[in-house]
């Protein structure tokens, strides 16, 4: 028993010592902020402004700057969407102005099935933190039918659409539909007249011409028919020569359509792929890419290869013309589009900075753009947070206040983070047996630390951390790995933070000009044998707050008011008032208690 006291006094006297903050405020810190339960009051940053996809495209074109943009596909299977997830999570960090995703009328697309349009949309927009744009199309579709999909898709926090009409179910042909959706200026008619201006509305165009239209002429007129219904740009089907798309575009500036037109790319990734899309779209491909097809068609990776260079041709051929952005179908892969976005100096290294500690909105496009506290307890978890407060119809601004029910929710759409764990990789990891505790204590450890496992294998994933660990964990981790490897489980923690620049690479977030502060945090497993000396050391440090819960809920020991938050992150910034975007609440624990125990069972 002593030699567990004297484990666990040196870490709350190294916390107290190392961790916490020091009391005595420096110069940059206002002297005539007035506190309450760890707040100043009132608090009300300035929140960020809204700005269309459309205003980002036309501030693009504007400013003369290159983007991308990329399509993506609802898969079949639920293993199919969260491999879908992580390709989401790679590309965006290569900061697409904006991703969309296909509408596939046999598939259920407005239903809840994680392999659904709408869901996939859904995750796309509200856990990836992507731009999103969702495909709809209106043929067989009723008015009230329609007004529900759209509802959703707003409701969802969707504000880009790609409008089309689609196509017939295979086997029946295309009919008139009275008082229906027959093209995609009927759909583009009925979202202006129900919504607004609420979504930014894109159409498709057809460099070669409609394959159902009548000929190239006539379907430019439909094209501008769509346009001057209320859609806010264009984006082209595929084609293969830059001259293409150039004449495309001169001939619909010719009959007046003025709004922005972006080129479709499809880079080559298989001989069959090519031959059934072109299919389906009624492509002619030009011969010469034919000839090479045909001699490497059995070499999947000289395929790959002379589709990038392909891509890479056409693209640089449009940019020299003066075209500044470009759209990838992407097939739902992510190889080759990275390669050639590498390649044309397209993928966009930079970091942006962070706007709040925590991992927030940038897109301020959501339903919850004045969002700016959040119970520390999520920091390592965003999306698992998003989920459980999708429901909310307000998001805490300013502050979190007093909170005696904060109403988190089921984790209903949260399978799909999970399905993508690969088991083998797991088991390698964290391990495939248990012969005592040190085996737990060394995967924690090993984590934390980065050093490769017993198996010379790296933890990279583990369960109770979303995104990896965060980079402010590199000023703890050797008081992190100690702590793990005497059976003090860590699974969130942040470092005292007094007055550091807000443009600090490692624990700097906001404007470039402000000053930002933590309070040390530490939240860990212990043993329950443990808990005599924890409590009895902890008394030696009053000012150390702490909140101690086991998975029944039977022992629950703090020395903080369980109805008040308590600040643990804060900024001062020019011209407004103490920014507090991080807490710890009392009852939010208890709802973050529920999660743990899932875990420990």
């Amino acid at each position: 028993m002593s030699q567990i006291d004297t484990t666990i006094s040196p870490i709350i006297e190294n916390f107290q010592s190392k961790f916490m903050v020091d009391s005595n405020l420096p110069p940059t810190m206002p002297r005539n902020m007035s506190f309450h339960n760890g707040f100043s009051d009132p608090v009300s940053p300035a929140s960020p402004v809204y700005e269309s996809l459309i205003e980002k495209i036309n501030k693009k074109i504007e400013n003369k700057e290159t983007w991308f943009s990329l399509e993506f596909f609802p898969p079949k299977t639920v293993n199919g969407a969260s491999n879908l997830i992580s390709k989401f999570e790679f590309l965006g960090s290569g900061k697409p102005l904006f991703c969309d995703i296909t509408w596939h009328p046999a598939g259920d697309p407005a239903s809840d099935k994680p392999t659904s349009s709408m869901k996939i949309a859904n995750v796309m927009h509200n856990y990836c933190l992507l731009e999103t744009m969702l495909h709809i199309t209106c043929y067989g579709q009723t008015k009230e039918s329609m007004k529900q999909y759209l509802d959703k898709a707003k409701s969802i926090g969707i504000r880009n659409l790609l409008a089309l009409r689609g196509d017939p179910a295979v086997g029946t042909e295309w009919q008139y539909q009275e008082n229906g959706f027959n093209y995609a200026t009927d759909l583009v008619k009925f979202i202006r007249e129900n919504y607004g201006d609420y979504f930014v509305i894109c159409v498709a165009g057809y460099p070669h011409g409609h394959p159902d239209s009548n000929s190239y002429e006539e379907d430019l007129m439909h094209l501008k028919e769509k346009v001057d219904a209320g859609a806010d740009f264009i984006i082209t089907q595929l084609f293969f020569k830059a001259e293409t798309f150039l004449k495309y575009v001169d001939d619909c500036r010719r009959i007046g359509i003025a709004c922005p037109i972006i080129p479709g790319i499809l880079p080559i990734q298989s001989y069959d792929s090519l031959r059934h899309i072109c299919k389906l779209s009624k492509l002619e491909v030009p011969q010469n890419i034919v000839n090479a097809m045909e001699k490497i068609k059995g070499n999947d990776e000289a395929i790959r290869i002379y589709g990038i260079e392909q891509a890479v041709k056409l693209c640089k051929d449009l940019m020299q013309a003066g075209v500044l952005g470009v759209h990838f179908y992407t097939l739902n892969r992510d190889v080759a589009v990275t390669e050639i976005l590498r390649i044309l100096e397209l993928w966009n290294k930079d970091t942006e900075p962070r706007r709040l500690p925590w991992k927030s909105k940038q897109l301020c496009s959501y339903s919850r753009p004045d969002e700016d506290v959040r119970p520390i307890f999520w920091s390592i978890r965003p999306k698992s947070y998003v989920c459980r407060t999708s429901d909310w119809d307000q998001f805490p601004n300013g502050r979190w206040g007093n909170s005696s029910a904060p109403s988190f929710g089921d984790l209903k759409d949260y399978h799909i983070f999970y399905s993508k764990i690969n088991t083998k990789d797991c088991l390698a990891q964290w391990g495939s047996e248990l012969n005592d505790e040190t085996d737990v204590w060394n995967v924690f450890a090993s984590f934390v630390s980065g050093r490769p496992n017993k198996n010379g294998v790296k933890i990279t994933s583990f369960p109770w951390c979303e995104e990896g660990l965060a980079s402010e964990t590199s000023l703890l981790t050797d008081e992190l790995e100690r702590l793990n490897t005497q059976g003090i489980l860590t699974i969130n923690s942040q470092p005292s933070v007094n007055g550091a620049p807000s443009s600090d690479p490692v624990v700097g977030w906001g404007s470039s000009d402000g000053y930002v502060y933590q309070k040390a945090y530490l939240e860990f497993f212990i043993s329950k044998s443990f808990l005599p000396f924890l409590v009895q050391s902890l008394e030696k440090y009053p000012r150390v707050i702490y909140h101690i819960i086991n998975r029944s809920g039977d022992i629950n020991l703090t020395n903080c008011t369980l109805l008040n938050p308590n600040a643990v992150t804060w900024g001062v910034f020019p011209g407004k008032e103490i920014v507090q975007p991080t807490v710890v609440d009392p009852v939010s624990f208890m709802s973050w208690k529920v999660i743990i125990s899932k875990y420990c069972r």
